[in-house]
């Protein structure tokens, strides 16, 4: 038996919001429209996994918080440095702002080039250039 993700859902306090902001970082990570329903949406990677938000019926009141119990971030790929430096450049335009600007584009420490980005909703988005295998430590 293999395990792979198969899909995260995300429920959001604003869905429309959310959805703009995960819209368009997700395009910009090559990521396609894939559902759509009354206050959700989903997003599918090349890969075939999925994201999903939604704002549930269900959801208990209170902001997400990346320090406590639960999510910390989600840790996307992108195919190159210069495409992540063209996320940061162009991410405070659609809601999210850069987290550890003081140790950017290796606060993940020396050798991983990211962002580190956090959205309105407290929900932050590592965006990593992925090295190929026969490159890692």
């Amino acid at each position: 038996m293999s395990a792979s993700v198969h899909h995260i859902e995300l429920w959001v306090p604003n869905y429309s919001a959310a959805r703009a902001r995960w819209g368009w970082l997700l395009a910009s990570l090559g990521w396609t429209d894939y559902q759509d329903w009354p206050g959700g949406h989903s997003w599918r990677a090349p890969d075939g996994v999925y994201l999903v938000i939604e704002q549930s019926v269900d959801m208990l009141a209170g902001p997400q918080d990346r320090m406590r119990p639960g999510l910390n971030h989600l840790a996307l790929a992108v195919g190159s440095a210069d495409a992540a430096d063209a996320l940061v450049a162009d991410s405070a335009s659609h809601g999210w702002s850069l987290l550890f600007p003081e140790t950017h584009p290796f606060a993940g420490g020396p050798g991983h080039y990211a962002a580190y980005l956090e959205d309105e909703d407290g929900f932050e988005v590592e965006v990593g250039v992925v090295q190929p295998a026969s490159t890692r430590a």
